[in-house]
């Protein structure tokens, strides 16, 4: 399925090595905020600074777990979600795995996958199509007898 990642409808997140804050521009993401009432701005590449208008947080949920996101700051007029790599990785004990095309986002510990992402147009994104359901097995028993057998 093709997606337009120049929307913020069809796009969670931009996973990004460079960001040093988690950063949105859709103040409904965020399940908790307040304004944000000091002075900084937040400096993109081009050397503009955008005004921070909320700071808050959310969560990111999946079928079995959810990843949180603390200390996001709203910006109204960045183009893209930005999700700092580096603070996401420490704050969900979970860490990326990037390839050409794809992404994997792994448990620390037991390095399961919990999340992929594609590249596209030379940008990895967090998709909420991607958002993978982990793998589980279903047994159906043919009788009851095999039923009881199988819960003792």
């Amino acid at each position: 399925m093709q997606r337009n990642l120049s929307s913020t409808d069809s796009v969670d997140w931009f996973p990004d090595t460079g960001a040093n804050q988690h950063v949105t521009p859709d103040l409904a993401t965020l399940t908790t905020s307040e304004p944000y009432l000091d002075n900084d701005n937040l400096h993109v590449g081009d050397g503009k600074g955008l005004l921070i208008s909320h700071l808050g947080h959310t969560k990111i949920y999946t079928p079995h777990r959810y990843f949180t996101l603390s200390n996001v700051l709203h910006v109204p007029t960045i183009t893209k979600p930005l999700l700092f790599v580096q603070k996401f990785c420490l704050d969900n004990n979970i860490y990326f795995e990037f390839h050409p095309r794809v992404f994997y986002v792994k448990d620390l510990n037991t390095h399961e996958i919990l999340l992929s992402g594609q590249s596209k147009d030379s940008l990895y994104a967090l998709i909420k199509s991607s958002v993978m359901s982990v793998p589980q097995a279903y047994w159906s028993p043919c009788t009851s007898a095999f039923a009881d057998l199988w819960h003792r």
